[in-house]
């Protein structure tokens, strides 16, 4: 068994080899057809929309022409530039000058022209090249008078077959008013039958490949052009897509009646033949025009082509197959001996014996790399050895670091169980193992607390260097009982000295009054806190924002003042607290504290503090801290009677 597995190196090089270029091939051959599918069905659309839109165009030009005919007359009679004579003279010789035009009238709404005649409607109209004449027709139910009366504008009718002119035709309505009252009224309505003669000549030009052709649709979905002469105006594409049972030609009907333009699958009205349709609605009729292109037609150059890349295929794998053979026969040995070796340092024996290969093939490069991997794996074992230590090493000093920097946080609450005139509780979790966020709160005088929190800019080691220094400077200063915007200003002048690197802090400071209440704070460009009122709604203090601390000199901070009254809490936080992520990368927001905060204000600082850093980790859920989190609740409660 493991003699024929080394024996069947040849065969297995053959068989994966073959197999994957097969696989591949197949799927060259997918990836072409589709996008050579695609590419053809861009190129066909590009192609269909410029063809239907110029035939689109062409239709439009000669509608647009017509349509001036009852415009103009319907603007002369408006305006009364016309009398009968003038206007009857013009009806005729509008009839006969325009070879599109088989009729004209003017419908005059009924006791409209004259008061004791209800109807008065002069049409002129040709009969086999002659003209006609008559003027007492009741058209008044007529959709040609009642529709662009109802409208209030223009309209075209649907196209009906003339029994005398025995040709298509359509009929374009024009409203024409006079002045009653200052107010415009509809008078009557100027209408022009219009010959379709010329229709099939313009849809007759459109060629597309070899059986694809033109489709005509009126506004309700009437055939009015098509190459099977049965269906024109004896059927509407709705009631071959009825016939049919296609709800695909029924929803393409909808779109072309409602004057949309698009592109997508089509069956044919004759001989359901699987197509693709473009069709783009004539602007000035209201009818839509498509043009089909037979998808077999479409497809059958890249089907061809298909069949000669498989043949192709199946010749360049039968080479294939041969050249992998004398190969594989030619570096089996080598290759054995390699494998030997190979095993041999897998188990750890890194000093085994590689067989000697002096060819300079790539087994022969193989026999190097094996040389060289050998000699690496030696090397990468010490290297590795000696890296572990010094991690080891820095881990242990970073976790030294921590230790300090957690000891330099005020950490034993309650700090002053003797003063029950406030509560006062922080934490602080790094992101890293040493983080930049800070806190403090120390009293400077009898009644007076010094409290502030503060921000770093960066994380790790650099941030939590530059807050040491700069929470040593703001105790220092405080300790001299200077107002907060003092303490900030002289620490600011002192850190921005030799601050080379352009690190900066965002501090907030206040100075509570612990018999009266009163805080008196500043700000260095830090997040406001949120004031927790006893029996109001909390809301975010309003401050100046000011300047953060670090990088300009001489720069001033404004003091401000506030009063709590008993029961009221100060919520000082720094941005990890607001800018904590979920998995779906939103963040914890200002509107989210202030609600926790709405939710917890009955608690005690401390328990406050520890369910809102349990609120934010729900709230995180599985997504890393990015940001140190820091948070200092600070409660006034008044003077407590002895």
């Amino acid at each position: 068994m493991i003699q024929y597995k080394y024996k069947s190196l040849a065969l297995k090089l053959i068989l994966f080899l073959s197999g994957s270029c097969s696989l591949i091939l197949l799927a060259i051959f997918a990836v072409n057809y589709r996008f050579s599918r695609r590419m053809i069905l861009k190129n066909v659309e590009e192609n269909a929309r410029n063809l239907t839109l110029r035939t689109v165009s062409k239709i439009d030009s000669v509608a647009l022409s017509v349509q001036k005919v009852p415009d103009n007359l319907a603007h002369f009679i408006e305006h009364g530039t016309l009398d009968q004579q003038r206007m009857l003279a013009m009806l005729r010789t509008v009839a006969m000058e325009n070879k599109e035009v088989t009729g004209v009238t003017v419908i005059f709404d009924p006791y409209a022209y004259k008061k004791n005649l209800r109807c008065y409607t002069p049409y002129f109209f040709k009969i086999n090249g002659k003209l006609g004449y008559s003027d007492n027709s009741d058209y008044f139910l007529w959709d040609i008078y009642r529709i662009p009366r109802e409208l209030g504008a223009p309209a075209w009718s649907e196209p009906y077959f003339d029994p005398d002119a025995k040709v298509p035709e359509v009929t374009y309505s024009v409203p024409f008013y006079e002045n009653v009252g200052g107010k415009r009224k509809i008078k009557g309505i100027v209408t022009a039958d219009i010959s379709l003669a010329w229709l099939p000549d313009i849809i007759s030009s459109v060629k597309v490949l070899k059986t694809g052709n033109a489709l005509l649709l009126s506004q309700n979905g009437t055939i009015i052009s098509h190459p099977v002469k049965d269906l024109i105006m004896n059927e509407s594409i709705f009631s071959v897509a009825e016939a049919h049972g296609d709800a695909n030609l029924r929803e393409t009907g909808r779109k072309m009646i409602r004057g949309e333009s698009g592109f997508g699958r089509f069956r044919s009205l004759a001989g359901n033949q699987e197509s693709w349709l473009y069709f783009a609605p004539v602007p000035s009729t209201g009818w839509s025009l498509g043009v089909r292109f037979p998808d077999n037609e479409l497809m059958e150059d890249i089907t061809r082509l298909n069949g000669i890349m498989a043949a192709i295929g199946v010749i360049g794998i039968a080479l294939l197959v041969f050249v992998i053979f004398v190969i594989a026969r030619s570096i089996t040995g080598p290759l054995h001996g390699m494998a030997k070796a190979a095993e041999a340092i897998g188990a750890g024996d890194l000093d085994a014996e590689l067989p000697p290969v002096t060819s300079e093939d790539e087994v022969g490069k193989l026999a190097a790399a094996f040389r060289y991997m050998k000699t690496s794996l030696k090397q990468y074992v010490q290297d590795l050895k000696e890296t572990t230590a010094a991690k080891e090493r820095i881990e242990s000093e970073l976790n030294i670091a921590r230790e300090i920097q957690a000891s330099m946080l005020p950490h034993i609450f309650p700090p002053f169980p003797h003063r029950k005139e406030f509560e006062l509780f922080a934490m602080m979790e790094p992101a890293k193992e040493i983080g930049g966020d800070f806190y403090d709160f120390f009293p400077t005088s009898g009644s007076k607390l010094f409290f502030l929190i503060g921000d770093v800019s960066g994380k790790g080691v650099p941030a939590a260097l530059f807050m040491m220094i700069t929470k040593a400077f703001m105790k220092n200063e405080a300790l001299q009982q200077l107002a907060p915007q003092e303490v900030l200003r002289k620490v600011n002048n002192i850190v921005a000295l030799d601050n080379d690197s352009s690190m900066f802090a965002t501090i907030f400071c206040g100075v509570l009054d612990t018999e009266t209440g009163e805080v008196e704070f500043a700000n260095a460009g830090h997040n406001p806190p949120v004031l927790c009122r006893k029996d109001r709604p909390n809301e975010f203090l309003k401050m100046d924002h000011g300047c953060v601390l670090g990088p300009m000199p001489d720069t001033k901070f404004t003091l401000q003042k506030i009063r709590l009254d008993p029961g009221d809490t100060l919520f000082l936080y720094t941005d990890g607290v607001t800018e904590a992520m979920n998995p779906q990368k939103q963040l914890f927001s200002d509107k989210r504290l202030q609600q926790a905060l709405m939710e917890l204000r009955d608690r005690d600082v401390s328990a406050l503090i520890r369910a809102l850093r349990d609120e934010i980790r729900r709230y995180a859920g599985d997504e890393p801290q990015s940001d140190d989190i820091t948070m200092l609740a600070l409660k006034f409660k008044g003077r407590i009677s002895s």
